[in-house]
Formats: C-alpha cells, sequence, structure tokens
C-alpha cells in the first residue's frame, strides 16, 4: 500500500447537506418545486453538472446549455457561502488521526472529490499541508461512478491505483474505487457493501484496519 486516495464530502468533513440545501434553494427559486429527501442519495458524490441533470431529470424539465450552466454557477454560489464558517472543528471524527497515521507509515495522499472547491475547504479545515496531491475535478471527463477522478488522483502520485486504498462513502464512490482497481473502503451503511472493507463512520476507520484490508484484497 503507497497511496490512499479520499473522497470528500461525507469523509473528511460533512458538507453534503449544504449542497443539498442549495440545490432544493435553486429549485425553488426557479422552478418553484420541492425535491424530495430520496434525491440527496442520488447527487450524492457527483459532479455538480452530473447532480443537476439527475435534479433536472426528476423534474422532467429542459434547459438550454447557456441555462444550465447559469444554473450550476448560482448554485455553487449559494454553496461557497454557507462554507465561509468552516474550521477544523468541521473534521470528522478520526481522520485527523488517520491523515497523521498514513504519514507516518509513508503512505502519499491525495483528494479525490467531485467537488471543484476541494481545495478552498481543505484550506478552511487546515489540511492543505496533509495533502500530497488533489486531482481536478475539472479535467475528469466522467464523474462518479466511472473511476476517472480516482485513476487522476493515483496518477497525481505517481503511484499506480493498484497499489492505493480509496476512502468513500457513496455507492457511486465505492463503484468508482473499484473500476480503478484499488482497494475500496466504503465509510456507511449496508448499501457500501460492495466496498472491501466497510467501517460504519469515519471513527472506526483506522490504519491498520485499512491495511489488512488492502492485503487481503491483494491475497485473493
Amino acid at each position: 500500500m503507497k497511496g490512499a486516495l479520499f473522497d470528500l464530502d461525507g469523509v473528511i468533513t460533512d458538507t453534503a447537506i449544504y449542497h443539498f440545501a442549495a440545490w432544493c434553494q435553486l429549485v425553488k427559486t426557479h422552478f418553484d418545486a420541492d425535491l424530495p429527501d430520496e434525491l440527496e442519495e442520488k447527487t450524492k458524490g457527483v459532479s455538480r453538472e452530473d447532480s443537476l441533470q439527475i435534479i433536472l431529470d426528476y423534474l422532467d424539465i429542459k434547459v438550454s446549455k447557456e441555462k444550465f450552466a447559469a444554473l450550476a454557477a448560482e448554485k455553487n454560489q449559494l454553496y461557497v457561502h454557507t462554507l465561509e464558517n468552516l474550521s477544523q472543528n468541521d473534521i470528522l471524527p478520526g481522520i485527523s488521526e488517520l491523515l497523521i497515521d498514513l504519514k507516518q507509515h509513508g503512505i502519499k495522499i491525495a483528494l479525490a472529490s467531485a467537488s471543484k472547491n476541494g481545495p478552498f475547504i481543505l484550506k478552511k479545515l487546515g489540511l492543505t499541508n496533509s495533502f500530497d496531491a488533489i486531482a481536478d475535478p475539472a479535467k475528469i471527463t466522467s464523474g462518479k461512478p466511472a473511476p476517472d477522478i480516482f485513476l487522476a488522483a493515483a496518477f497525481a502520485l505517481a503511484i499506480s491505483p493498484y497499489d492505493c486504498v480509496g476512502i468513500e462513502d457513496s455507492i457511486a464512490g465505492v463503484t468508482a474505487i473499484n473500476k480503478a482497481g484499488s482497494v475500496s473502503i466504503g465509510v456507511g451503511e449496508d448499501e457500501l457493501n460492495h466496498a472491501n472493507k466497510r467501517f460504519k463512520t469515519t471513527s472506526d476507520l483506522n490504519y491498520q484496519d485499512i491495511k489488512k484490508a488492502w492485503q487481503a484484497y491483494h491475497r485473493n
């Protein structure tokens, strides 16, 4: 095991609730419609543009390319506004310790997030120096569940994805890690049982169990 590829929302900090709140506000303003809670899971872990398309498909609404781009930009403004108060207190339990432990064992760390706000969020959390690389989602052709973002993160570390673990809390994200050929570490409930190893919460994450999962996968 040489590299660890981290998702952001729901793994390092929990901003997913702010994402969906921003989408709900946007849809209410422009289309006077409400979004059901179950749509949140479908937009979790995927790119802004893919999330918007999922929402428009649900509403059975078609918009021009210009309107689509404007809606995506407005949603991001709503979301970023809510992030101004982020601090180290918003790092999820166990993550700071895990990052330190990985570093001490010589593991390179990269961010593999669909969020274009990744660098800004890491800075607000005081975690920028904990990461050796950040994959740029703007350069990714296909979002999760495609493996592209995890492949890019491994490439940014100059490490084969086969020598990496990926840590995710979404169905699409775990699928993406599996497709990338990395060992998938899921954080969540039974819907993530397609992960090579699943932890219920971030506070359960630890270097030794992650290493054992990687070793078990490579023995098979």
